[in-house]
């Protein structure tokens, strides 16, 4: 079974053969393989890895395995999921290796992670990590191998020390954290000595050569999908929105250097084309993109495009998805209430988002899936009927179209204005009362559940004392009942569950993540809640 799924990939880079003294590494995906490859940022930290000759790769997945090294030096996680440390226990053992940094002597890798997860907020999983690399891949990697190969043959101590000295390269075992009380709050964080800086800073790669697959296999979970990535984070800064504000600055990829060249590569070994990033079509050359693969010559491809923003929906868009083999669009409301949309800095207009279905009707697509949300800082029970009354609009405008609502829970995420704000607990209720109206008048609506917000909401804004939560979460399983009955166990020993979910939190407060900085001052954060807090204001 192994050798035949790994034998179905097609490579679009070439892997350096590694010379005699080349490191062992292991580099993991915590979840099956077909979901491990397709994941982009999975596959371009494999391949810069594979293609140096002072390396030696091997991957392994939850369910498959290359041939593993004896004596792997590094252990690298690629973390997509929060929920996926669970796997990391997991693999962590069947590989012999203890699960806690501290239990791990020099017999034992270097046990390092990144990903989107671990660059938000490690601190619920730092305890696990040696090393965590915060920011993007493309200049962190090389530093991080580079500075190993000097104290590879060091004791432990020296070689953690020495990395922490690499801009982006977290160390957590390096920082003492002190509490005003076991369940309280954070008192102070600090490095053990004068050497280890007290800052680290998220590494942001600014080239305009962005991402694109280095491989393509059906048995990925999009089938044969080569991915591109078209923009990296977001112009529009919606308050509560991780994927632009700890990703900024927006970058777009270089049409002539990065995309088309991109694009032709993988055209060799597919004619199925994914269109990556946070706001696709506000590439500044969206219209040129979409003339290029308009031609003939790719009339076979399937096109699939990431969401759009709402105001970008042109016919000649859907147009060219739908002859590309599209039959849907997706779109970003966040709410069907200008006021919250306000508050969130979606700008956006109800005429808008009807004039988007209007055109994708027109282009010839056939359905149209709109994200929302419920439990917004601000939002009112009117607000949610102001949601029904918009897809009701959307109906009638767009007769034939059809529709779906996605809608999710507001979860406050680290590093956006919005990360002092609690759960609403309300936000249950909305969900039901969307379902009762929306599912009735042919409208299809697809809630996330509630309880993984709850969930989602904890590991986001969790700090250290999670770790001996998450250990016996796994053996009561990951479901809320699990985490609720681990934190009657811990009850005294650690914050309850209210304290990082649902409470409202000072800008005064030192967060979890205080010492390790996004691309924004917290003052600018700080200014940017001021805002939406002074628009909620106004509205009442």
């Amino acid at each position: 079974m192994t050798s035949s799924v790994f034998d179905c990939e097609r490579l679009l880079f070439t892997p350096a053969t590694p010379k005699h003294d080349a490191i062992p590494v292991i580099f993991a995906f915590p979840n099956e393989y077909t979901v491990g490859i397709t994941s982009l940022g999975y596959q371009v930290v494999w391949a810069t890895l594979a293609m140096r000759d002072d390396l030696q790769v091997s991957r392994l997945f939850t369910d498959i395995r290359e041939q593993l090294p004896r004596h792997p030096e590094l252990l690298g996680f690629s973390m997509s999921w929060e929920l996926d440390y669970v796997n990391i226990f997991n693999l962590l053992e069947s590989l012999e290796i203890p699960i806690r940094a501290d239990s791990r002597n020099q017999n034992y890798p270097l046990v390092f992670g990144g990903g989107p997860v671990l660059t938000a907020n490690p601190e619920p999983y730092a305890e696990f990590f040696d090393v965590i690399l915060l920011g993007d891949g493309e200049n962190l990697l090389g530093d991080f191998i580079d500075t190993y190969k000097k104290v590879r043959n060091a004791d432990r101590e020296t070689q953690l020390k020495t990395l922490a000295q690499v801009p982006g390269i977290y160390i957590p075992s390096l920082y003492v954290i002190e509490y005003v009380t076991p369940d309280g709050e954070i008192k102070s964080i600090n490095p053990i000595s004068a050497e280890i800086p007290p800052i680290i800073q998220k590494q942001t790669y600014r080239g305009n050569t962005l991402s694109a697959s280095t491989v393509v296999t059906e048995k990925a979970a999009w089938e044969n999908i080569y991915m591109v990535e078209v923009v990296r984070s977001c112009p529009e800064m919606c308050r509560f929105c991780l994927a632009s504000y700890l990703t900024l600055p927006f970058r777009t990829a270089s049409l002539e250097n990065s995309l088309i060249p991109g694009i032709e590569r993988g055209l060799k070994v597919t004619s199925r084309l994914g269109l990556l990033g946070a706001s696709v079509t506000q590439h500044p050359e969206f219209t040129e993109l979409l003339d290029y693969i308009g031609q003939p010559k790719y009339d076979d491809v399937r096109l699939s495009v990431a969401s759009v923003r709402t105001n970008t929906v042109t016919v000649k868009l859907a147009e060219t998805l739908a002859k590309r083999d599209t039959r849907s669009l997706t779109i970003a409301v966040e709410s069907g209430s200008e006021k919250v949309r306000k508050i969130v800095n979606k700008k956006l207009h109800n005429d808008e988002i009807i004039q988007a279905a209007i055109n994708a009707k027109a282009g010839g697509l056939s359905s149209l899936k709109l994200y929302g949300m419920v439990g917004i800082p601000g939002e009112e029970a009117e607000d949610v009927d102001a949601t029904v009354k918009m897809m009701e609009g959307i109906r009638k405008a767009a007769p034939g179209l059809r529709l779906t609502l996605g809608c999710s829970t507001f979860v406050p995420k680290s590093h956006t204005p919005f990360q002092w704000f609690g759960v609403n607990k309300q936000a249950e209720k909305r969900l039901q009362l969307l379902q009762k109206q929306i599912k009735p008048q042919g409208m299809e609506f697809r809630p996330e559940s509630y309880n993984w917000s709850i969930i989602q909401a904890l590991l986001s804004r969790g700090d250290r004392r999670l770790s001996p939560l998450l250990e016996l979460t796994r053996d009561f399983g990951d479901s809320l009942g699990s985490y609720k009955r681990a934190f009657k166990q811990l009850k005294g020993q650690i914050p309850d569950l209210d304290f990082y979910v649902h409470s409202n939190w000072s800008t005064e407060q030192i967060l979890p993540w205080n010492h390790l900085h996004g691309p924004l001052p917290q003052s600018t954060l700080i200014k940017h809640l001021a805002e939406a807090t002074n628009l909620e204001l106004n509205h009442k």
